[in-house]
């Protein structure tokens, strides 16, 4: 019976784990240049020049764009570094 119930929590662990998964969006404006927004990407989030030129014509012509996917605790820094650019941002899903 305790074999049965540890390999339960097992797998409800994973299943937490999964769910707890959100995405960080950057909003279009009409105020930050193209090169602001990647630049931001690049060291902010980590990403390629080319990745991040990418997200920033789907943030240009979509509204918005999930750049990042994580946890709300690994995101939550990301955001605020963003906005702090004076880049809209926001985190969906936690």
């Amino acid at each position: 019976m305790t074999k049965e119930i540890t390999k339960y929590q097992e797998h409800t662990d994973v299943l937490e784990k999964v769910v707890e998964t959100s995405s960080l969006l950057v909003h279009n404006d009409e105020f930050n240049t193209f090169e602001w927004v990647i630049k931001a990407l690049i060291e902010v989030c980590s990403h390629y020049p080319e990745q991040a030129e990418q997200c920033a014509w789907i943030i240009h012509t979509k509204g918005s764009y999930a750049v990042r996917r994580g946890s709300y605790e690994e995101l939550k820094p990301m955001k605020d570094s963003i906005t702090e650019r004076g880049i809209g941002a926001t985190i969906e899903g936690h």
